[in-house]
């Protein structure tokens, strides 16, 4: 079933040769598909020196590189330069394909580009709350709440992209490989379920092992309880959706989690010492986009 029918999608041509030099912002959008015609072929395309990224969120895409063909489902992305061999494409046994992407240019942006394909592949795994997908999805929503007004704005976020990308796969991504098997089962399990209702016994379910033992193992890998790896989740999803005003804090609350506003701003002031209200009104504190809590 898709998830939506409107096509955000935005390109740029703004002035300033230091977007070629640094990283600039060709395009960027969030998209579902669902016509077989749709199919981008790297070596037929006009648009010289940019580097695709392209991330599954449902349905099945497809893309060609070279002589193999790579089936694309959620949490799938591929990263091409164009001009190379490769197509993607909706495929024929597909129905639909729900995707975002983002497509750079620039001196760096090609050299990240060949750093990450020929270390990692093009063909890469992420899941929907990794650093990269998030970047996407805040400049999405960035671009349609003000738009993008200058150049310097739109390499910024073309930079800051490919930054992410190098961050999730040379650190993160590594982190979350060396963890125990059922500590990434609960791990995932909190990042999927946040916004439920759910307790230490669920966490301690996904992860197969007995509560004496995970919670032991848990902290030892993480250094920090479940729980309160939960709640910094939960937290850090309500800063994301605090840099608007499109919610009421009480709307936030249900949506990240907590049972009540109340308890929501309670917990919130105990970790940043302000309150969610007083921290979106605060326009001289730059808003963060990670939160270690001790």
């Amino acid at each position: 079933m898709q998830s939506y029918s409107k096509h955000q999608s935005y390109g740029f041509r703004l002035k300033g040769d230091y977007q070629e030099r640094v990283a600039g912002l060709h395009s960027i959008g969030k998209e579902s598909r669902s016509e077989h015609t749709y199919i981008w072929d790297g070596l037929k395309r006009g648009e010289e020196g940019r580097v695709v990224f392209q991330y599954t969120l449902d349905g099945k895409g497809a893309i060609r590189i070279g002589n193999e063909i790579y089936p694309l489902t959620k949490g799938d992305a591929f990263f091409v330069k164009i001009p190379s061999d490769h197509c993607y494409y909706l495929p024929e046994e597909s129905t639909y394909w729900d995707f975002i992407y983002m497509t750079v240019y620039g001196k760096e942006a090609i050299r990240h580009f060949q750093y990450l394909s020929e270390k990692y592949g093009h063909i890469l795994q992420l899941p929907d709350h990794s650093r990269p997908i998030k970047h996407i999805l805040r400049v999405l929503q960035k671009i349609e709440a003000t738009g993008i007004n200058h150049g310097y704005e739109a390499s910024g976020y073309a930079y800051s992209f490919l930054m992410e990308c190098s961050q999730y796969f040379e650190h993160e991504q590594l982190q979350e490989d060396q963890l125990p098997v059922a500590i990434s089962k609960a791990v995932s399990f909190m990042e999927n379920n946040y916004a439920e209702d759910i307790s230490l016994d669920d966490i301690v379910a996904a992860s197969g092992l007995s509560k004496y033992h995970f919670t032991r193992l848990f902290s030892a890998s993480i250094n920090q309880t479940p729980v309160r790896y939960l709640t910094k989740v939960r937290i850090q999803h309500a800063l994301d959706l605090l840099q608007n005003n499109e919610k009421t804090i009480d709307e936030i609350a249900q949506e990240v989690g907590f049972s009540s506003s109340n308890y929501f701003s309670k917990v919130f002031k105990k970790l940043l010492n302000e309150t969610p209200s007083e921290y979106r009104q605060n326009k001289y504190v730059m808003p963060v986009d990670r939160l270690f809590i001790d």
